[in-house]
């Protein structure tokens, strides 16, 4: 069943369109062998002798030639299974040009042929190529049908097989045999290992197979994430890679066959789970770092391939169809295109909001056109906002709601800003298009790119759209109340990157979904400038009481989080300690770190025996430990604010 386009070709072919050669080509199981059982009973019916041949032990030698029919007669079809290709060069140059005018014969075998096969004009006009793919969907569900699958069993085996005929029947037979238990199916390990064998095979080495399952794990592969991941010479492997049957190139890097990717996945998860996920860990970080440096036009496919890691438990975005989509920069020629896309997104108020940011801020937007016809589909803007005025806040309620919950929750600190990402889509690009998933991961690197940003609102167009579900699943909350700057209902999925820095949230993400919460991604403090002095100071007190640090919230805030791996009241007294030490660094505070010293680090009872000790009078020791507890205040708020690595002179 199915294949009707291929039994077509070979049709015309038999009946003289001038084509004498057929070559069909696919991975292990896609059917090839079947295709040419089927191509021997056409022959047969139309009268004219066929043959078949096992490439594999088909010996190519001078006696081969004139064994076969296909030499002598001009009715005769020669059909050769599991063509090997280092064969290639004797059947074109030795073989099938002794076959006279009218014989056809057919290969089939893994791999295409030999560019040399195109690039030579003997060829053309009598060589056709057929590569061989998975089966139509309705092909695909008859075959299940016709080996008596239950229809509890069918979408998962579907979902599992795609329309590969090999895994297909592999599963109906399982499938068959569990059907009367009324069980969700899934592949058994008779099934993976038999398709690994008849898709994959034995790779040369172990560096080879960590390659492939590298390959299978990501959503695709580069020599750069090879080197970043195998020890071994990741150029031969990579070369290795781009020449299996079942592994394909693109402009972003290889990928295999869904069904390789995913039989190698169980089986690597069942056999060595250890190394799968020391391998997931390796691929995430080399990922996380693209993600963070990535070109500003390779942004969104960076981003992608990360979540991409995870969809195993995420309701995955269709990372497939990111090419069908391009973005570029708003230019003064796309605003009467924004217009009309926003009236037809929002209606007349939508319209004034896109008209209104794009005036003030035409740098924030992005328009997405379709990648083959250039029709523009839909824009983007991500609004970076320190400060609002009334103009901005009257002109665009949903802005007005993000800064009032923003205001109400944990105000902006000095140096701060929020992020709103708005969207004008028209309803057919609203639902779950791969638009919309390139705006996402937009917003998403955004967020894991953006300095001193402490909230982030990402636009849904509904309630019930699909992104609500998987950035709630990335820890992004949605506001419950829905502004509608336009026509249609939105609601805003918001997060607060102080109290899940950009490195917690992709540490939670990447944790499998049974653990618990660690203490790198627990919801951290986030104080105003005067709560986190007045604990500071209280630190610097309790210093001798680490039961008393432990109760501090600056235990919960990003200086400690920093510190992965300390208890939380040894990371807060070394980090106190460590402030008043930075302070000898500067001639001009050696007095302030000798007042801090003497009083906090060495346990000295009183202030009057702290003075008496620096030999100070009580006043200027006073004034000392004053100024020295503002500087060891500014320097660690500064670096809540900036990070363990910004200098604490940066402006902000």
């Amino acid at each position: 069943m199915g294949r009707e386009e291929e039994l077509a070709v070979f049709n015309a072919a038999l009946y003289g369109d001038g084509r004498s050669v057929l070559y069909v080509h696919g991975p292990g199981g896609i059917g090839k062998t079947t295709l040419l059982r089927r191509f021997a009973h056409a022959a047969a019916a139309a009268g004219r002798p066929a043959s078949m041949l096992d490439g594999r032990t088909w010996q190519p030698s001078p006696a081969a030639y004139e064994a076969e029919p296909v030499l002598r007669d001009a009715d005769a079809v020669l059909l050769v299974d599991n063509f090997e290709q280092s064969s290639e060069d004797w059947l074109r140059e030795r073989f099938l040009p002794r076959a006279p005018l009218g014989a056809l014969v057919v290969i089939a075998g893994r791999n295409p042929p030999d560019m040399r096969w195109r690039a030579d004009p003997g060829w053309a006009g009598v060589l056709e190529v057929l590569p061989l793919h998975d089966l139509r969907a309705a092909d695909a569900r008859a075959l299940l049908d016709s080996r008596g699958v239950p229809a509890e069993s069918r979408e998962p085996l579907l979902a599992f097989a795609g329309g590969h005929p090999l895994a297909l029947l592999l599963g109906a037979a399982a499938a068959a045999k569990d059907g009367a238990t009324g069980r969700r199916w899934t592949p058994n390990q008779d099934v993976v290992a038999t398709l690994l064998d008849q898709l994959v095979g034995e790779p040369p080495t172990a560096a080879h197979r960590h390659a492939l399952e590298i390959c299978a794990h990501a959503y695709r592969t580069t020599e750069d994430l090879l080197r970043a991941t195998v020890p071994e010479d990741a150029g031969s492997l990579f070369q290795w890679l781009r020449r299996l049957p079942f592994v394909k190139p693109s402009s972003l890097g290889l990928s295999p066959h869904d069904l390789v990717r995913q039989v190698l996945e169980a089986d690597l998860r069942w056999r060595d789970p250890e190394r799968y996920a020391a391998m997931h860990d390796h691929i995430h970080t080399h990922l996380v770092e693209k993600a963070r440096t990535a070109s500003d036009t390779d942004v969104p496919g960076a981003v992608a391939a990360l979540l991409y890691l995870h969809r195993d438990r995420d309701a995955p975005a269709d990372i497939h169809g990111q090419d069908q989509f391009q973005e570029e920069p708003l230019r003064e020629e796309h605003l009467g295109t924004l217009l009309r896309m926003a009236t037809a997104a929002g209606g007349t108020k939508g319209a004034a909001c896109a008209a209104f940011w794009a005036e003030r801020r035409p740098q924030a937007f992005r328009l997405y056109r379709r990648t083959g016809t250039g029709e523009p589909v839909a824009f983007s803007a991500w609004l970076r906002l320190a400060e609002l005025d009334e103009e901005e806040l009257t002109a665009d309620p949903l802005v007005a709601k993000a800064w009032a919950h923003a205001r109400a929750t944990t105000p902006l600190r000095a140096g701060e800003h929020l992020a709103v990402s708005r969207l004008w889509a028209p309803p057919p690009y609203r639902g779950n298009a791969p638009v919309m998933d390139l705006i996402q991961w937009r917003a998403i690197a955004n967020c894991l790119r953006s300095e001193r940003i402490a909230w982030s609102y990402i636009e849904i167009p509904h309630p019930n759209h699909p992104w609500t579900d998987r950035l709630r699943h990335h820890g992004m909350r949605d506001i419950s109340e829905q502004p509608q700057p336009g026509d249609d209902a939105y609601t805003l999925a918001v997060h607060d990157w102080r109290a899940v820095p950009a490195q917690a949230w992709l540490e939670r993400m990447n944790q499998p979904p049974a653990g618990g919460p660690s203490a790198a991604t627990a919801k951290l403090a986030v104080l105003p400038q005067a709560k986190f002095a007045e604990a500071v100071r209280k630190a610097l007190r309790q210093m001798p009481r680490p039961d008393a640090l432990a109760a501090s919230p600056l235990t919960r805030t990003r200086l400690i989080a920093e510190r992965a791996g300390q208890n939380p009241a040894t990371a807060l007294a070394d980090l106190l300690r460590q402030a008043i030490d930075d302070l000898r660094e500067d001639p001009r505070s050696v007095k302030f770190h000798r007042a801090l010293s003497i009083t906090f680090l060495h346990g000295t009872p009183t202030q009057e025996l702290a003075a008496q000790r620096l030999d100070l009078p009580f006043t200027t020791y006073r004034r000392h430990l004053t100024a020295g507890i503002e500087r060891v205040c500014a320097d660690l708020w500064h670096r809540e604010l900036y990070g363990a690595n910004t200098p604490a002179h940066r402006s902000t």
